[in-house]
């Protein structure tokens, strides 16, 4: 078992799930992350330390929920090229 294992390269179809999962959970902390730096903006002065430092949170999380989408396109497309590797390798 332990061979298989350190042997292994790449991921599987089985794989698929973990990664769709993950994608789900960091769209959620990146929504909830923002609501939450959101209402904790709106109870500080304006150009106040806190209210600065909020503004930096949500221009950050903004950037990375940007990025969501090309690591999407970048994961499909790999399992897509590995599956047809996989159905063409096996001639």
């Amino acid at each position: 078992m332990e061979r298989e294992v350190m042997n292994k390269k790449g991921f599987t179809l089985n794989d698929l799930s973990g990664i769709a999962i993950t994608f789900v959970v960091l769209a959620v902390v990146l929504g909830i992350g923002g609501t939450i730096l959101t209402s904790i903006q709106a109870g500080q002065t304006t150009d106040g330390y806190a209210y600065n430092s909020t503004t930096d949170g949500l221009q950050a999380l903004a950037e990375l929920s940007g990025w969501q989408t090309t690591l999407a396109v970048i994961v499909v497309a790999s399992v897509v090229i590995g599956v047809i590797g996989f159905f063409y390798g096996r001639r």
